[in-house]
């Protein structure tokens, strides 16, 4: 086992637009375990949209990543060394395992670690679909939502990793699902793999008249549900097209994660439709988390939750494959291989 553990720290905060420049690769020496850790080589590291918002020094809803320390994320992988009863080496097991090939923790701390059966669930899974992007999918559905059957459920970033199983939850719930994607790839995908009724793409629609229309078509009873990861003129267009009474999962806002304002336009029509917006974060949700794995887990082991991956590989690779994903250009949820 090597004895080197590569990192990627974060060497300043951005100032709009994220660069390679903020980041930094480092070496260290894997220092001896002490009673109670255990050492994971990490396999997979999951790429976030919230990673961006961390990365500023502002108040939110979480602190922010500090300067020259590792970069927060999640990570699955195998335990290759244990001086903790719980854990054994060979175990799979997924964490905040962060931007680095190996870590280190003390397995005596609570939910730090978490082992995965990898019988009929692969283990990059666990990042994705069965892992916190499934249990926001299901959170802000089921909780926020809540749709009934034959409502129309709207998603933007309908392909990514949250939005492609809030669709598929939707259409579980016998209603109509319909996506907004960048691209005829995309749409394509949601509509005929992920089975979606119908997928807009917001880059033949680029404004806000032009998408309400698009929306008006494929939504003809209007909007029931509404699952935000966007914001700005995507969210403007969808209120227009609101029944009363529809219910907004606020779960991301990825149009203004460099630092700019959402303005809305016609935020009256919030009162208007006497429309429910909630706002959450998954990870204050802790006890569905249960509850929602074990459909999602069950859903995937069946095949019938489909997703996607892009993969980057390498450690290295994950500044770029970041930034790339702040901009769309991945396709479904984005991972970063750390193991050859």
């Amino acid at each position: 086992m090597s004895q080197i553990n590569r990192q990627i720290l974060l060497a300043s905060r951005p100032k709009g637009e994220v660069t390679p420049e903020n980041f930094r690769l480092v070496e260290t020496a894997l220092a001896p375990l002490t009673d109670g850790q255990v050492r994971v080589r990490n396999h997979f590291l999951s790429l976030d949209p919230y990673m961006r918002g961390r990365m500023n020094d502002s108040k939110s809803y979480a602190a922010s990543q500090p300067l020259d320390a590792v970069m927060i994320g999640g990570t699955v992988g195998e335990v290759v060394e244990s001086r903790n009863d719980h854990f054994k080496v060979g175990d799979k097991v997924v964490g905040m395992g962060g931007w680095q090939e190996f870590q280190t923790v003390d397995a005596t701390q609570r939910g730090v670690l978490q082992k995965v059966d990898t019988t009929h669930i692969p283990l990059s899974a666990y990042l994705g679909a069965v892992g916190m992007p499934g249990v926001t999918a299901w959170y802000g559905l089921v909780k926020i939502i809540n749709p009934k059957a034959g409502e129309t459920v709207v998603v933007s970033a309908a392909s990514g990793a949250v939005g492609s199983a809030v669709g598929q939850l939707a259409k579980a719930r016998g209603a109509r699902a319909v996506g907004i994607a960048g691209g005829a790839d995309k749409c394509a995908y949601v509509v005929n793999e992920l089975g979606f009724d119908a997928c807009i793409d917001y880059k033949q629609h680029g404004d806000v008249k032009a998408l309400s229309t698009a929306l008006k078509a494929a939504c003809p009873d209007g909007i029931d549900g509404y699952f935000e990861n966007v914001g700005g003129y995507i969210l403007d267009a969808v209120l227009l097209r609101a029944n009363a009474f529809s219910r907004v999962a606020m779960c991301g806002m990825i149009s203004g994660y460099d630092g700019q304002p959402i303005p809305m336009a016609a935020p009256q029509l919030i009162l208007v439709n006497r429309m429910k917006v909630e706002g959450f974060i998954v990870s204050e949700h802790m006890e569905v988390w249960p509850e929602a794995l074990k459909e999602l887990g069950g859903l995937v082991a069946a095949g019938k939750l489909k997703y996607r991956e892009t993969v980057a590989q390498g450690l290295q690779s994950a500044p770029e494959a970041f930034m790339g994903l702040l901009k769309g250009r991945n396709f479904g949820k984005q991972l970063v291989k750390l193991v050859g």
